[in-house]
């Protein structure tokens, strides 16, 4: 899988470009704040329909227009396939695979993509969401359908909230409302629980080789393997929590409020950890992802990595560029060349970015 074109109109400050992906690997290189991000940032959105920057589509559009435009050309089993996303102030979108209208499950079928960002690396000190968010983003990259189950529970959720905002508290639809979040909640802690243990069998092996004598290991939250026991699990929390709900007004029980542990050596990586031990963790997290997708899928994501070798020392910058497999396009940002050897820099088509202009 790799991508031969993209082109962005009205896209933020892209007002028109076209980019051709002639090399498995692409520099674009540019001072701060001229765009090269936003390169980064579309072709992330054509594998999720979303932005890893915003939660609101129309921030996309180039301030003063109307809407914005992504194109690309996609090569997958030796076949081109065209993908168009169109989208307007109104937030109407009209999204494309090949020319004929298609739904958005369909269209993110097409491309995988694995982002790794400076964003990234503050992965351990942000919020339990952002960590919640990594995982769900990863899971979804390799079965589809656990986006439809993340967005029923959150109907579900919803609902029991607005419930929980009345004076008055109906009990027995609340019971009800309890034991559909038991049924979609216990079914996506057991996929999260099942993803996470193949990625920490991965990333402690390639955590071990970069730091030497570190042990890595990941835990989730709930304590439970089986779906029946965390079903059980899930349900008696509801139950324990039930005043606290009510007095608080909201559903504070559930995979929504989940997160998960890193531990080094067996101390809390979040706590204990130097900053060089948690990017060396979210190093090793970001190349067992890669790695997992093109195990489940058959097809090697595409690799994004935003400015984020300039936040990296030799040492994790060598075994990155190092990991990446030959059948893996990479598409880099960075301010400007010196980060790379020459070796490196052979085979790469390099284009520099300015005022959303690009040029080879």
């Amino acid at each position: 899988m790799k991508i031969l074109r993209l082109g962005l109109k009205n896209y933020r400050n892209c007002e028109n470009i076209e980019l051709n992906f002639k090399s498995r690997k692409t520099l674009i290189i540019g001072k701060n704040a001229q765009g090269k991000t936003n390169i980064l940032e579309s072709v992330y959105f054509l594998s999720d329909l979303k932005s890893p920057r915003t939660s609101t589509t129309s921030d996309l559009i180039q301030i003063g227009k109307d809407g914005f435009e992504i194109n690309a050309t996609i090569e997958k089993n030796n076949t081109d396939i065209e993908l168009d996303y169109c989208c307007n102030q109104d937030k109407k979108r009209e999204i494309k695979v090949n020319k004929v209208k298609t739904t958005p499950k369909n269209f993110k079928t097409v491309v995988k993509t694995v982002l790794f960002s400076t964003k990234d690396l503050l992965l351990l000190r942000g919020a339990p969401q952002d960590r919640r968010e990594w995982l769900d983003r990863a899971i979804s990259q390799v079965y589809p359908a656990y986006d439809e189950r993340l967005s029923k529970y959150d109907k579900i959720r919803i609902q029991k909230n607005n419930l929980l905002k009345n004076e008055i508290i109906d009990n027995s639809l609340l019971d009800i409302f309890n034991e559909q979040l038991t049924v979609t909640g216990s079914n996506i802690i057991f996929l999260r629980k099942k993803f996470l243990k193949e990625i920490a069998e991965i990333a402690s092996k390639k955590h071990l080789i970069i730091s030497d004598t570190e042990n890595f290991t990941l835990n989730y939250t709930c304590p439970y393997e089986d779906i029946e026991e965390i079903s059980g699990y899930l349900r008696q929390q509801l139950e324990e929590r039930r005043r606290e709900e009510i007095a608080r007004r909201q559903a504070c029980v559930g995979p929504h409020r989940d997160d998960i542990e890193f531990k080094i050596n067996g101390l809390d990586a979040v706590k204990f950890a130097s900053q060089g031990q948690q990017r060396t963790i979210v190093l090793s997290l970001k190349l067992s992802e890669l790695e997992i997708i093109k195990a489940k899928t058959g097809f090697s994501p595409i690799l994004l990595l935003d400015d984020v070798l300039a936040e990296l020392d030799e040492t994790r910058q060598n075994y990155l560029l190092k990991s990446i497999e030959d059948d893996t396009q990479t598409i880099i940002t960075s301010v400007d060349t010196v980060l790379f050897e020459d070796e490196f820099l052979k085979d790469v088509i390099i284009y520099k970015i300015e005022a959303g202009r690009i040029a080879e």
